[in-house]
């Protein structure tokens, strides 16, 4: 893949703030750099599914003593879509 080097300039803020979140995620600053823009260009192959883009925010798996996969068990349809008369 070619590259082309560009120069930004942002506020001391904002540069600590991509240097901590940088340190946090495990990845260099340019990186984390290039997936913003992609995402908020829209462009860089295909977004995945709802799954993996939530899997890739890391909330798949971050609720901790919840059943494992509601839409398997049957019991947490039980009403589901009836009424509520009273």
């Amino acid at each position: 893949m070619a590259s082309h080097r560009i120069t930004v300039r942002v506020p001391s803020s904002l540069g600590a703030r991509l240097r901590d979140r940088s340190r946090v995620k495990g990845q260099t600053p340019s990186e984390l750099v290039r997936v913003a823009l992609e995402n908020y260009l829209g462009e860089g192959g295909s977004t995945g599914s709802a799954y993996d883009l939530a899997e890739a925010a890391g909330l798949i798996g971050c609720v901790r003593r919840a059943p494992e996969d509601l839409s398997t068990n049957q019991r947490h349809f039980d009403g589901f879509g009836k009424s509520k008369s009273k």
